[in-house]
């Protein structure tokens, strides 16, 4: 038979493994309501997509495509965040997560709901990514059509890379703020294509090739383990049974519990997963 004093060893130890999970996870995960305060040589917008500087990286600058590598985050109001990190003399406030306005332009056409945002040539302005830009600094919760005046806010006479000139509409749209890898990209080989899918699926978001093979671990441990304590409560309650078939409906009460205790710790993991991809 199953002994009490193992059940209640299985119990204690999946209840703990909850609890390490659901504290664990926001380690991993970036807060979006937590942003970090800089300063700037420069008159910055709310709104404008910036990085850090090279040789100061207490000091953020507006990025264009050409800088895309340095992307950061973006400058949001005082008001907008519910944690600010810095001194006094920090007036610039960036964040790198959450939802917030982001100044955006026409240079690469209209930009529907659910498109990517990555820098543009103008300094501080994303754009439409489409498959070929590397960096973005998150997804479109908004619209943008230069030919919607509404939503144009100015227009900007930039320079092409025939030097001719074009006119550009620029306007401001929230967008999900999370910087890293366009997964558009057709060259984009951080992560295998299932695995990055299904990690977007249940995020909503882009998601870094760290959180998703932290949860891929999490998946493993977790399914080892539960997989593990049903196995040997079947087997060894089978065994009890054919010894001893007058407690067949003890036993099967016993395994009934150690098999629920199993899905307990498979569903912690998946719970914890879920935090980490999605926060």
């Amino acid at each position: 038979m199953i002994k009490r004093k193992n059940l209640k060893t299985y119990i204690f130890c999946s209840a703990l493994l909850v609890v390490l999970v659901i504290y664990a996870a926001p380690i991993f995960a970036s807060s979006p309501t937590v942003t970090q305060g800089y300063s700037s040589d420069e008159l910055l917008q709310r709104g404008m997509l910036v990085g850090l500087k090279n040789d100061d990286p207490r000091k953020v600058e507006p990025v264009n495509s050409d800088q895309a590598d340095q992307l950061h985050g973006v400058i949001i109001g005082a008001n907008e965040s519910a944690v600010l990190l810095g001194s006094d003399e920090e007036k610039v406030y960036v964040a790198s997560g959450g939802r917030f306005p982001v100044l955006v332009s026409s240079q690469n056409g209209p930009i529907k709901i659910g498109d990517y945002i990555s820098p543009s040539a103008i300094k501080g302005i994303g754009m439409n990514a489409g498959k070929n830009n590397d960096i973005v600094i998150g997804k479109a919760l908004e619209e943008f059509d230069a030919s919607n005046q509404s939503t144009v806010k100015s227009v900007i006479t930039v320079n092409d890379a025939s030097d001719n000139e074009q006119q550009l509409s620029v306007g401001m749209i929230i967008v999900d703020i999370a910087v890293g890898k366009n997964p558009l990209m057709k060259n984009n080989t951080s992560l295998p294509e299932a695995l990055r899918k299904s990690a977007e699926t249940v995020a909503g978001k882009p998601v870094n090739a760290t959180k998703v093979y932290i949860s891929l671990f999490i998946i493993i441990v977790t399914s080892a383990i539960a997989g593990s304590i049903i196995y040997s409560a079947v087997r060894g309650g089978m065994v009890s049974i054919g010894r001893n078939p007058l407690g067949k409906n003890a036993i099967m009460r016993g395994l009934l519990q150690v098999v629920l205790v199993g899905m307990l710790i498979l569903l912690s993991g998946f719970f914890g997963v879920y935090l980490i991809l999605k926060l």
